[in-house]
């Protein structure tokens, strides 16, 4: 009886290329197969506006941007054009006596080749003296 072990067999290399063939094809096929639907939309629900006039409390203010970014308040046109000069201006012709500035309206009228970064800019300073109550003019389209 022979107990010792005999010949060791060397560990067999197994193959990965079919494989990993085997694997792009279905990669493939689950790819052209599959079709993507857009169901992760952005759905948002809009507040729905009546056709019917408020009664405003009292006249708004009137900021008005024009093509070169240039700001007038009610028609009157301001030095420069930095955050801090709109919003002592804004202060200015809402007055010293109104210390909560929710009930106070403000039109912004800008136009249409007005730079972007000056409409934010009167947006800021509006939002920084708590004007809250803010329209953005517009003209009905065709």
């Amino acid at each position: 009886m022979n107990l010792r072990p005999g010949h060791k067999e060397e560990p067999v290399e197994v193959n990965l290329t079919p494989l990993i063939d085997v694997v792009f094809l279905l990669l493939i096929f689950f790819m052209v197969t599959t079709t993507f639907d857009r169901h992760a939309r952005l759905k948002v629900s809009l507040p729905e506006a009546s056709s019917k006039a408020t009664q405003q409390l009292a006249e708004p203010l009137v900021l008005s941007i024009d093509a070169k970014g240039n700001y007038f308040l009610n028609d009157r046109q301001l030095v420069n054009r930095q955050l801090d000069t709109l919003k002592q201006a804004l202060q200015k012709t809402i007055g010293k006596d109104i210390t909560d500035y929710k009930d106070v309206a403000l039109v912004l009228r800008a136009d249409a080749n007005t730079p972007h970064q000056s409409v934010v800019r009167a947006m800021d300073a509006a939002s920084q003296l708590g004007l809250t109550r803010l329209s953005i003019a517009t003209v009905e389209g065709k």
